[in-house]
């Protein structure tokens, strides 16, 4: 039984989540299809946009990993990184991907909401990281993405207690850029793919990887994409379009 379904765009991909009667837990057939996602939007780069389960009733965006695959698992699984391995393919996909979130988002969930670039939520969207009392860590990047995301004060605060964020504070931390009503959000998301598909793909891709470079990369290797760009026959393209409609105006 497929764990995902794939609303195919020729300028995006929405992948929903689908085990709609284990909350969206990501288990070992959900990883293997993320990959089979991965493999083809790093063959044909697009626009990636994640969500979860909407119902009237309810959302959920991923319940964490699955339990009851977590509670068999050993030292040499943990040392193969099954589940930190594909939100690190996640994150390193050439184009920008976005987290639409609606209801929860624990544990693993959360994880690959941080995995995303973008992330933006319902009202009633619900994050948190409660490893630690379930006796684990947050191995999957909660321990460094979140950090980055919110920083180091608050990332502890909610690592160490297990507490729950709501959408409302969710925003206020930085954790997601926008909250939107549920009916809203995956149109929210769409809206958002638009404005990022309006923009040259070549200085997208080289954007992203300049952002996940190392602090002492920089200047140098943003001079080089710089110098990729300007002779891009995009660049001319796009700066000649700029000045006609300055002109016009």
């Amino acid at each position: 039984m497929t764990t995902l379904i794939l609303h195919e765009h020729d300028d995006r991909l929405v992948v929903e989540l689908a085990r709609p009667e284990a909350r969206n837990a990501i288990n070992s057939d959900m990883v293997a299809e993320l990959h089979a996602a991965c493999d083809s939007l790093e063959r044909t780069p697009r626009i990636l946009i994640i969500t979860g389960t909407t119902t009237p009733e309810r959302g959920t965006f991923a319940a964490g990993a699955d339990i009851r695959s977590l509670r068999d698992r050993g030292r040499d699984d943990a040392l193969a990184g099954i589940n930190s391995g594909i939100l690190r393919r996640i994150a390193a996909l050439p184009m920008p991907v976005i987290a639409a979130v609606d209801g929860f988002a624990l544990g693993g969930g959360a994880e690959l909401a941080y995995a995303a670039d973008l992330r933006i939520a319902s009202t009633r969207a619900v994050f948190g990281n409660p490893e630690t009392g379930l006796g684990i860590v947050a191995a999957a990047g909660g321990t460094w993405r979140l950090i980055e995301l919110v920083g180091e004060s608050l990332a502890k605060d909610l690592l160490f207690t297990g507490r729950r964020v709501n959408a409302d504070e969710a925003l206020a931390f930085g954790l997601v850029s926008a909250v939107h009503p549920f009916e809203d959000l995956l149109n929210a998301a769409h809206r958002l793919a638009d404005r990022i598909a309006e923009q040259d793909p070549l200085a997208l891709r080289l954007t992203k990887r300049l952002l996940a470079a190392p602090r002492s990369a920089h200047p140098l290797v943003d001079e080089l994409a710089q110098a990729i760009l300007f002779e891009s026959g995009a660049k001319a393209e796009r700066m000649d379009a700029f000045l006609n409609r300055s002109r016009s105006s």
